[in-house]
């Protein structure tokens, strides 16, 4: 990424520039604006006390007054939660941010990728860092992960990663809590986070670390690639509908029979 020339005038959340687009986008998904009695109100974001680094850059970016204040409280994931929150108030920074795609109130069904132009890699970082994970799997594979409530955020990272990597995914609802679940393995994963994490980037440190890290695997030599997922098509799913047959439809398409029986149950329930 180009470096920013320090004598150019900085307008604040220009998501043009890759440091207010992490920061968008971290504030986005992990961020709560709220809005009390005439023109009063707060934009802030809440964190583990080891990340408050990444508050103390917002608040450099900012040029508004704001806070970090830190408490220690009793949560239902732990008896002795350390957190940090970064804090601002004015008016004129709650509205920038509210008009680029950050809403009042509850907003994780609601946000989606800004409709102006922005630096990608750093918004889709900023919403990893706040709601995805990466690391090694229990099997020992790098992954990358996104966790959210937004159909559009979850298409929009299906969307980059293919362009990225050239490796689909497609959404769906969990039924346990109705959110999505995008999840990257392998030599994919490695490939997206150091798309995503590139040096000298913003980022949380620990996930910078993990990023990283996971470049360090090698697949084993007696560990075959999966061919890549061969999407059905709508012709496909026409005449799987017609032949009514997953057997029949398995000759006609080129396909398993299991694969034409799971498609034709997905298409006959709604979930396909």
């Amino acid at each position: 990424m180009a470096d920013q020339d320090p004598s150019a005038p900085v307008r604040f959340m220009d998501l043009q520039d890759p440091r207010y687009a992490y920061m968008f986008g971290f504030l986005q998904a992990d961020g709560h604006l709220r809005q009390g009695a005439g023109q009063k109100g707060r934009l802030a974001a809440e964190i583990n006390v080891r990340d408050i680094h990444i508050l103390r850059e917002f608040q450099q970016l900012t040029p508004y007054y704001s806070s970090i204040t830190e408490r220690v409280r009793s949560t239902n994931f732990a008896d002795c939660h350390h957190s940090a929150t970064w804090s601002v108030c004015s008016l004129e920074a709650r509205t920038i941010v509210n008009e680029l795609g950050i809403p009042y109130g509850k907003k994780s069904w609601t946000i989606k990728p800004p409709r102006t132009e922005f630096s990608r890699p750093d918004y889709v970082r900023g919403i990893i860092d706040a709601d995805g994970s990466l690391g090694w799997t229990g099997q020992g594979f790098p992954y990358l992960s996104l966790t959210s409530a937004s159909t559009a955020i979850a298409a929009y990272l299906c969307h980059y990663g293919r362009k990225v990597t050239g490796t689909g995914r497609t959404i769906s609802r969990n039924t346990r809590d109705g959110v999505y679940n995008v999840c990257y393995y392998k030599e994919t994963a490695q490939q997206l986070a150091a798309h995503l994490y590139y040096k000298g980037c913003l980022a949380l440190a620990h996930k910078k670390a993990n990023a990283d890290a996971i470049q360090a695997w090698v697949r084993p030599a007696d560990m075959r690639i999966a061919p890549p997922r061969r999407r059905w098509t709508a012709q496909e799913d026409q005449e799987l509908l017609r032949l009514n047959d997953p057997a029949m439809a398995g000759v006609a398409l080129d396909r398993t029979e299991q694969s034409c029986f799971m498609r034709l149950w997905r298409l006959r329930t709604g979930q396909a």
